[in-house]
């Protein structure tokens, strides 16, 4: 019996092609200028298809967004509180017209200059409550997962406490500890931003963890602690570093949730006073009144723009989740390769 030796690697064999194509990716990558290697540009250029038409989708929905928040002194024809002109007031309840092009609430503000006004508070609350429980829960997790013992166990059940409260009522009952359930602009925006912030805390303090104590356990943290590498560098070159890939899932997730939230707040009346800011959410609770009698404008506009920014930060997320997948990027490349075998 003759046993034959495997042949090499070839040029017809599938798994030399991937591995060409990984190393051309690789090399051009680090060959192209830095702006093309921004997150959002490189994937980009790397989405293919229907991929590439929900992240083109939810780039310019959160390119709006943040433009609309920034600019909103500029765009918005009227102040958020804004209920005359020139000592003459606005009607109330009237429908879109020329002087109002979506028309006038019951209380006689201007729904575009509401909507666009509404754009500034939810980015505010957004970045806020996103970025101090991401760079808190990615520390507590980290720490927790690295250092074990005691710590661990409290962390944990500290965790899983807050995580098993639900989440909009926890909110409220933040909301009400910091700022008795209605306040001004900055304040409103603050208890909002850290009710939402004690609610997505555990998100990333579950993820961080499980992923450091599963890297901990791999050889080459086990090395660089053999040649005496400090534990701060360990955590947060060797462990930070790869234990991060499902952050720009979550961030996005949570920034969507932070707008549902901040909403959900201002509908049920724990939000922000109507004339130190502009919310969706209390323009919603507004409207519900306007319905029963047809006056569709005091509600759909301010919805329409809860959906479209929650949708927009959504796709920017699931798009550069999928994107990261390097077996999604393994199928594309295979296509390419055997398109040009094709041709």
């Amino acid at each position: 019996m003759t046993l034959s030796n495997p042949a090499p690697l070839g040029e017809d064999d599938p798994g030399a092609t991937d591995l060409a194509a990984e190393a051309g990716a690789a090399s051009a990558a680090r060959r192209s200028p830095w702006y093309l290697r921004l997150p959002i540009i490189s994937h980009l250029r790397g989405s293919v298809g229907l991929q590439r038409g929900m992240l083109i989708t939810g780039v310019v929905l959160v390119v709006v967004l943040l433009l609309s928040a920034l600019a909103a002194p500029l765009i918005a024809p009227y102040g958020f509180a804004q209920t005359s002109v020139d000592g003459v007031r606005f009607g109330t309840q009237q429908p879109p017209s020329a002087a109002h092009p979506l028309g006038t609430t019951v209380t006689g503000f201007d729904v575009l200059s509401r909507v666009i006004w509404g754009t500034r508070t939810a980015v505010a609350v957004m970045a806020c409550a996103v970025t101090a429980s991401l760079f808190l829960g990615v520390a507590l997790g980290l720490l927790s997962g690295y250092v074990g013992g005691w710590l661990d166990r409290v962390l944990v059940m500290v965790a899983d406490a807050v995580y098993a409260f639900p989440a909009l009522l926890l909110a409220i009952v933040m909301s009400i500890t910091i700022s008795g359930g209605q306040s001004g602009a900055w304040s409103g925006i603050l208890a909002a931003a850290i009710s939402i912030t004690v609610v997505f805390i555990p998100q990333y303090f579950r993820v961080i963890r499980a992923e450091v104590v599963r890297l901990k356990a791999e050889p080459f943290v086990e090395a660089a602690k053999v040649v005496g590498t400090g534990h701060r560098r360990i955590m947060g070159t060797h462990l930070l570093r790869n234990a991060t890939r499902t952050l720009p899932l979550i961030f996005t997730l949570n920034a969507s949730e932070s707008i549902l939230t901040l909403a959900a707040l201002g509908f049920l009346g724990f939000g922000i006073e109507p004339t130190s800011a502009a919310e969706w959410g209390y323009d919603l609770n507004r409207a519900m009144a306007d319905a029963t009698s047809g006056i569709w404008w005091t509600g759909m506009f301010p919805g329409l723009a809860i959906a479209l920014a929650v949708l927009g930060v959504t796709l920017v997320g699931e798009s550069i989740n999928d994107l990261n997948d390097p077996r999604l990027r393994t199928r594309r490349r295979r296509r390419g390769a055997r398109k040009k075998v094709a041709a």
